[in-house]
């Protein structure tokens, strides 16, 4: 039998948690390394030759690692466009999918951070996140109008800015508005994510 074509080194629960969701949404075959991240196994040199950052997740897809979630996601839903999970290049709503997938990384963690933190933000002039009641109104503006980011259309955006609502609302560092709430809530239905989670439950024991 050829083995999986995809290697995800992940940790169980961890940041690494998006692209197994990810994976569970193509519905290809993959392999999980999993990671101990208590005893280290990520600063180890058979890893930092991987990922030298030291940090999950990281995918290889023959032979060829990717890193950084947001760019893992992006890769895999044009890699594998059957799943439906990103608009074509010359589709209308490309241009949109694209800036909610980086968007994710660039303004709402910074932003999420910093309010966690307590860290006043910078000046507006120079930052990229402006500051987190900015961003938390311009992300309800966007799932409000539902079901998903793109309209009717989920997408890997969902993936990416779901795990980050879900993971806030979870631990406090997103607002429990109404309409985050009930996105996810509607992320919670969809079958890939329960494997996920199930399969994280289940890791986190190993």
């Amino acid at each position: 039998m050829t083995p999986p074509a995809l290697t995800l080194y992940h940790a169980a629960p961890s940041r690494s948690s998006i692209v197994l969701w990810m994976l569970e949404e193509l519905g290809e075959p993959y392999k999980l390394e999993l990671l101990h991240l208590k005893q280290g196994d990520h600063l180890k040199p058979a890893y930092l030759a991987i990922n030298p950052m030291g940090k999950v997740p990281t995918l290889v897809d023959h032979g060829v690692a990717i890193t950084e979630v947001a760019a893992i996601c992006c890769y895999l839903a044009d890699r594998y466009p059957m799943a439906g999970l990103a608009p074509a290049i010359d589709d209308p709503l490309r241009g949109p999918y694209l800036k909610w997938m980086f968007w994710g990384p660039s303004c709402m963690e910074p932003a999420v951070i910093d309010h966690h933190l307590k860290r006043e933000p910078g000046p507006r002039a120079i930052m990229g996140w402006i500051d987190y009641d900015t961003t938390m109104n311009v992300l309800s503006d966007a799932v409000r109008k539902g079901p998903w980011l793109l309209g009717d259309k989920f997408t890997a955006a969902d993936v990416v800015i779901g795990a980050g609502v879900n993971w806030g609302l979870l631990f406090g560092t997103i607002p429990k508005r109404p309409e985050f709430e009930a996105y996810a809530a509607r992320l919670r239905t969809r079958p890939a994510m329960q494997r996920q989670v199930a399969k994280d439950e289940e890791l986190s024991k190993a």
